[in-house]
Parts: C-alpha cells; structure tokens; sequence
C-alpha cells in the first residue's frame, strides 16, 4: 500500500496505470462506468481475480473504496503464486538471483501488480453487495509478468488481427456433480493436497441425454442456469451427460479472450455454487470412482473476416472448409503433439484419450465425426461452419488451450499449409501420428519443440515444463492403488 497526494492510501502503486498507459480507451470507458456503479453504495466489496498458471482463479476481496483507487493504482499482490503447482509445492528454487527463471524482477519474490480489465467487471448474483472483475498481472516497473496466460492469449489475437482476422472460440464443457457424504474436514484432511472429499451419485447416470435423468439433476440445474445468466454467460444448453452426475454445458461462441474469460468464470462460479448449494462439482477429466465416465472439453473455433466478409471458414468452392480452415486445420495437426500439454495439463487427462472412447487418439480431421481430433462441423458453404477440438480436458487452462490452438492454426494460414487426407472411415484405425499417452510424454514433446517457444516465449516454455516436472515428480514418486492390488498378495 502507498501514499498519494493529499495522503489517499492507495493498494497499488499510485498512478500505475495512467503511468505506464495499460487501459485502452475501452478499457478507460469502462473503469469510469464502474465508478460510478461504485459511487452509488449498492457494493460493499469486489473479488480481483487473477487467472493463474493452471487456469484456476486466485485473487482477494477488496473493499468498494480500495478497488476504486485500484482503477488507478492497480493492486498488490503475491508474486509466490507462480511458483506452486497443482498441489501448492513450491517447484523453483527460491530466492536465487532472478527467482530460478532468469528473471531480474523475480529475485526474493516482490508483490506484482494486478491491474483489473474494468470490461470484465460484474456483479456476484450468489453474493450481495459483491462484484467480481479480471485482472492482468504486472511488475512494479510496468513490464507484464511473462508468465500471465491471459496476456498469451491476447497476444495471439493480436496476431490473428495483423492477419485481418478475428478469432472466435464457443465451449462445450463436461463434468460432474457429486453429493459429498459430510461438510466437516478434520485436521489430518488438510495438507498438499488433502485427500479427496468422499462423495456419492448426485444422479443414476447411464441413460445418454434421459429426460427423467434430467430431473434429477433439475435443482441445482436451475441454481447455475439462473447464475450463470445472471453473470452475462452466454448459456445455451444444459444437458445429461453418460456418468452419473455428469452434465454437459455449452456457451455461445465469443470473439477475443472472451472465451477463456467465460469459461474461467463459469468453473468458479459452478464450483462455489454447487458448494453453497452442499454439492461438488469436479473438472477433473477422470475420477477415480466406479462407473464415472470420462469428461471432456471441446473447444469450438473460427476465423472471421475483420473487414466485414463473414466467417473465414466458410467454402465458396463445395469443399467442407475454405482454404484458409483447411490451412488453420493443417497447422493444429502439424503441432498436435507438444500443443498437448496445454490441452491436456494433467495426468489425469491422458487417460481419457483412448480409443473407440469418443476421445481422439491420434491427430487427424473428419467431417462429423466424434473419433476424429479435429470435428469439422457444417455443410460446405454454410456460415456457420467451423471446427471442433476434441482432444482437450475440462481442467485446461483456457488462456493456454485457446491460446495453443489459434497459434498452430494461424503457422498453419501463414505458412499456407496442407492438411493430410479428411478421414473418411475409423479415425481409430486412421494412418495417423498419435497423441501422447502421458503428461510426461508430452512435456517431453514440448521441450524439444521449437514452435511454442517461438509464440509464447522461451521464458513461459521453461517456466511450465519446471511446473508439469514437479507435478510428474510428485506423482512417479507415490505407490499408486494399482500398484499395490497388483503385488502385495502376489509376491
């Protein structure tokens, strides 16, 4: 916290923003706006949220008076968040000159600044007199942190845009809604991580898309359906997924970082209202519990035209993709292999990717077909058409899942790259390169891969292999259940 003229205590860094010139003049528009909601006493806090490197929102709740002077000053915050993985260990060695990651601004670990993007400011419909907004991470010297997976994802619309187009992404989400069996936590269920909650069916399940399945989902279905409204998400359907307890949303396709931004704040807003409601909600993509069904994300995308010419996607020549989605098609299959890891950020996630399992295996394109990586979806020539990604988990980082594929398709346009053959028949049985089928496979995709260094900075590259690594670490360390069932008894 500092002091500005006339003795105003600031919870940045005084005129940080205005300094440095970090709002755009939509940017600007909107902080006044949200002044004057503030002005009016109906909120008494705001939630600053940042979107870390695992895609999960972290941040601190701010009185109304401070976060008006953090429209200007931006807020302190702990630089420390960047160095935990999934279970909150530390995976860099700390207080080395330039924090472990070659970073000067890193040494001891200094507060960063967040800077929230007024356009994403709303109000909590759960929570009275509370308001919600995103934020940008910055050092105090107003260099943008290099490890913000939002500022990755603007950076490469940005680059759609030097192109002349727009990116467009829509979500379709799945996961599970469980009943835990009690609400207390003992003292030896904390830790990093603590155990798993222990949970029962919220639903019977096993009935793909049961009405009556439906029903039994219907309470807490209206809960978010009316929140998730309520916070300007474009909501389209809702639906009984395979597992029991397993639902599938989908949202509206959104042009920019609206998308990962939607689904940031649709997994908060689900995980805090199924909570308040004594239900949990899970994305994780393959709980270990008997007959839960994997779960998936598959991210929906386009390119538009931004002078005006409509969908970038769309054939005028009978074939199912213009030249520019067969090329954007091209450049995801080309980079599928190391691009895993932001689609797939967990153990977990790989084993879903199995064959005949509605996830893909392999790197391939089809026309309306559920096996395929890459879905393509619409007739030849309609304005509506676009591809589907079906490789990527619930649990991705939607600033790096978006983000990884409009970069692969974007080299895949400019390079004016050549898809290899639609497949007409099994995409399980296609001539096909493979997915990886560990994390660790993956990660070893990525560090010998030149591309995403390229596009995301070598910087971020090493500072995410450093993080998977650790996670990996930790796991290939434990005696896992199967492993013990398998030999205990036996030798």
């Amino acid at each position: 916290m500092s002091v500005g003229n006339g003795g105003v205590q600031h919870v940045g860094a005084g005129d940080f923003i205005e300094r440095f010139g970090l709002y755009t003049e939509e940017q600007a528009a909107a902080a006044d706006d949200v002044r004057g909601r503030l002005a009016s006493g109906e909120l008494r806090s705001v939630r600053v949220v940042w979107a870390d490197q695992h895609g999960v929102s972290r941040g601190k709740l701010l009185s109304a008076r401070d976060f008006e002077t953090a429209l200007s000053s931006g807020m302190d915050f702990q630089g420390a968040a960047l160095i935990m993985d999934t279970g909150n260990h530390v995976f860099t060695p700390l207080f080395v000159q330039g924090g472990g990651f070659g970073i000067p601004e890193f040494t001891g670990f200094p507060d960063v600044v967040l800077v929230p993007d007024p356009t994403t400011f709303r109000t909590i419909p759960w929570a009275p007199g509370e308001a919600w907004v995103l934020s940008d991470m910055y050092f105090r010297n107003g260099k943008p942190v290099p490890f913000s997976t939002r500022a990755i994802l603007r950076s490469q619309v940005q680059a759609a845009a030097d192109l002349g187009y727009g990116f467009v992404a829509g979500l379709e989400v799945e996961f599970y809604i469980t009943v835990p069996e009690r609400s207390e936590i003992r003292p030896e269920e904390t830790g990093q991580p603590p155990p798993p909650p222990a949970v029962r069916p919220v639903a019977q399940g096993y009935q793909y898309l049961s009405e009556s399945r439906l029903v039994e989902l219907a309470p807490i279905l209206r809960v978010l359906r009316d929140n998730l409204e309520a916070l300007g998400l474009p909501l389209r359907t809702m639906e009984d997924e395979w597992g029991p307890g397993q639902c599938e949303f989908t949202f509206g396709p959104v042009a920019g970082v609206s998308g990962a931004d939607n689904m940031l704040l649709f997994r908060t807003a689900t995980k805090q209202l199924c909570r308040l409601h004594g239900l949990h909600a899970t994305f994780m993509s393959r709980p270990a519990l008997p007959n839960f069904f994997s779960s998936g994300w598959h991210l929906h995308q386009s390119l538009t035209h931004l002078d005006g010419g409509g969908n970038a996607f769309r054939s005028t020549d009978g074939e199912v993709l213009s030249e520019v989605g067969r090329h954007y098609v091209a450049g995801l299959i080309e980079h599928a292999v190391p691009m895993s890891v932001f689609c797939n950020p967990t153990i977990t996630g790989y084993k879903r990717l199995k064959p005949y399992s509605f996830a893909p295996d392999r790197a391939n394109w089809a026309r309306e077909n559920r096996g395929a990586m890459v879905r393509v979806q619409g007739e030849p020539g309609e304005e509506g058409t676009h591809i589907e990604n079906r490789s990527g988990e619930p649990a991705a980082n939607p600033y790096l899942y978006l983000a990884s594929n409009l970069a692969a398709g974007l080299d895949g346009v400019r390079r004016k790259l050549t898809p290899p053959p639609i497949v007409d028949g099994d995409p399980y049985a296609s001539e096909s390169t493979m997915l990886p089928t560990t994390l660790w496979e993956a990660v070893d995709a990525l560090e010998a891969d030149d591309f995403f260094v390229q596009e995301f900075g070598r910087p971020f590259i090493d500072y995410l292999i450093m993080a998977k690594r650790s996670e990996i670490g930790r796991f290939l360390s434990e005696v896992t259940d199967w492993e013990h069932r398998e030999y205990f008894e036996f030798y």
